[in-house]
């Protein structure tokens, strides 16, 4: 009886134990609030290397407001200048100067001709469109989310999402198509603060399709807590 008495102790120790420690949502909660805060405003520079080894470098201003909406302004190089981009919920366009008109965007089409894709520039809500479970990690202090795309609007079919748990910090990822084929990978690089929030200052994304290419994104200032005018998002307002 006694021992049977110690066993159950145990087994309700051992799920106290595990109540208190964060799901797979509550993870990727983390990871969405550290690379997306709700507002911002920043400046990012992206450089996209290519097959035939040339680079292409692009700076860009991002703004991001309530409600899922973020606006690009791009000022490097001269070919984008004048470029914008909006994302509203799950619509995209880009703002063609030349054209003086916006047209639509698809989420997985790639971002100015780099090895990121659009919603990786613009939509980072991982807990709306994927859903998270762990999985082996390799290692104890490391979780690994396996991320399952709700909906075929979402980046990829399926990403592998590596999370050190002494500061929630992501580490590198793996992007998949339905295939199971490996598209992308990435590591997250040079951990700053800015103004409050810590988040890699530095992401290398790398295409497996294509053995050179690669592009790096560096966010160069991030400030927080903007109160951005819901005028900033509609799409008439692109262009001015």
């Amino acid at each position: 009886m006694r021992l049977r008495q110690l066993i159950g102790f145990l087994i309700v120790c051992g799920g106290i134990a595990r109540a208190g420690e964060p799901t797979p949502v509550d993870v990727l909660k983390h990871y969405d609030d550290t690379m997306s805060p709700k507002t911002f405003d920043s400046l990012i520079t992206m450089v996209a290397h290519r097959q035939d080894d040339t680079t292409r470098t692009y700076k860009f201003r991002a703004l991001k407001g309530d409600g899922d909406k973020i606006r690009l302004w791009f000022y490097e190089p001269a070919a984008a200048k004048g470029q914008e981009m909006l994302r509203v919920g799950d619509n995209m366009w880009v703002y063609m100067p030349n054209l003086k008109r916006a047209i639509r965007l698809a989420s997985r089409e790639s971002f100015q001709g780099g090895d990121f894709n659009n919603a990786d520039a613009l939509r980072v809500n991982y807990v709306a469109d994927y859903t998270p479970a762990f999985g082996d990690s390799g290692a104890k202090d490391t979780w690994l989310l396996d991320l399952t795309a709700k909906t075929k609007d979402a980046a990829y079919d399926r990403i592998k999402l590596w999370i050190h748990k002494a500061d929630f910090m992501p580490v590198k990822a793996e992007y998949y198509a339905a295939s199971g084929k490996m598209l992308r990978s990435m590591v997250f690089a040079d951990v700053k603060d800015f103004h409050g929030l810590k988040r890699p200052s530095h992401l290398v994304m790398k295409n497996e399709l294509a053995q050179k290419r690669f592009s790096e994104m560096n966010t160069l200032d991030m400030k927080l807590n903007i109160d951005v005018p819901a005028q900033r998002f509609v799409l008439d307002e692109l262009g001015r």
